[in-house]
């Protein structure tokens, strides 16, 4: 196995200018660079994760924590920020929190602080502050995506406003009998998304001088088979159904969708449903929904964790980042027959 000396002497340049040139630390000229990636490709060259850990204090590896494994949003929050931590040269493990508490307890108090990550990414998780303090105590800095945590970088969504906006965009149609599919509020999601939504939902109706009717509110588990069954029972009743079903994620608007043609009825036509995400297969089922590109939020987080790691980094005056949000119309919205 040819050593960091080969690779420098092939290169024409020095070990440390090696070292700094495959770490991507420190300062090296471009052209440098390009030069001892090809003579270490060319002699097959491998950095010692081990050995780069004693160099620098860094194991190049980023903690990413997420509550559940099997749901798109988390998912497609990792692959962007798996994409863009390769892109760094660092490795990403993943903590999936599903189980039980005691596995929370176990990622949080032992695997985390100890010497195997640099770093965390806690996405949709409202951390504690002993969660908070056990990780600054180690010098293990923090990204969340998901909603405001005091002392800790956050990326988050305005929850109320996007909830708003699908609500204003049925009124605006003329919508006057919309129902809601939301959060069961016994089982209330980390930063209170599902209240933060259904609230939003409300006062979009209020502000249009709508009544808010609890009889057109479902609490469902934000998956495609809850939202089927919540919208089974909206729409069960001819004299008495929603012209329009605003659901608080595209899972579950996809299963209201799937309720509605199974009940034989037509989207827009005889109901309009809209839902939250823009999820991989809102394009295919033509469904309205407002984008929160959840790629594109892990890509930033590792933005932010780069200048974390980076020394000398300055904290900007707000600890907390919006993220971006945008209504996509397709298909699945219309106005209703009375005011056609």
């Amino acid at each position: 196995m040819p050593g960091i000396e080969e690779v420098a002497r092939r290169a024409g340049v020095s070990a440390a200018t090696v070292s700094r040139a495959l770490s991507g630390r420190g300062h090296v000229s471009a052209a440098t660079r390009d030069r001892v990636h090809e003579a270490a490709s060319a002699l097959g060259y491998v950095v010692s994760s081990s050995a780069s850990a004693l160099a620098t204090g860094r194991m190049r590896n980023i903690g990413v924590v997420i509550p559940f494994l099997n749901r798109w949003f988390y998912g497609a929050v990792v692959e962007g920020a798996e994409s863009a931590l390769l892109a760094q040269g660092y490795d990403l493990t993943l903590y999936n929190l599903g189980g039980s508490p005691e596995e929370r307890r176990s990622v949080f108090e032992q695997f985390l602080l100890r010497k195997r990550v640099d770093a965390v990414i806690a996405v949709s998780l409202e951390l504690t502050p002993d969660e908070v303090h056990r990780l600054h105590g180690v010098g293990k800095p923090m990204v969340c995506v998901g909603g405001p945590i005091e002392g800790v970088r956050t990326l988050s969504i305005d929850d109320f406003a996007v909830s708003r906006l699908i609500t204003d965009h049925l009124i605006g149609l003329g919508h006057r009998r919309i129902a809601h599919i939301g959060g069961d509020p016994e089982i209330e999601m980390d930063f209170h998304l599902p209240t933060n939504r259904r609230v939003g939902y409300q006062h979009a109706l209020r502000d249009a001088g709508l009544e808010v009717d609890p009889r057109l509110f479902r609490a469902a588990n934000f998956t495609i088979q809850e939202g089927y069954a919540a919208a089974k029972q909206l729409l069960g009743t001819p004299g008495d159904r929603p012209t329009a079903i605003y659901a608080a994620s595209d899972e579950m608007a996809i299963g209201a969708i799937l309720a509605a043609r199974d009940l034989g009825l037509d989207v827009p036509r005889d109901v309009s449903i809209v839902g939250i995400d823009d999820h991989q297969l809102a394009d295919f089922f033509g469904l309205t929904t407002v984008a929160q590109y959840p790629e594109r939020q892990g890509r930033m987080a590792v933005d932010v964790l780069m200048n974390e790691l980076n020394p000398g980094h300055t904290t900007p005056e707000s600890l907390d980042t919006p993220l971006p949000y945008d209504l996509v119309v397709r298909s699945s919205t219309t106005r209703p027959d009375f005011a056609r």
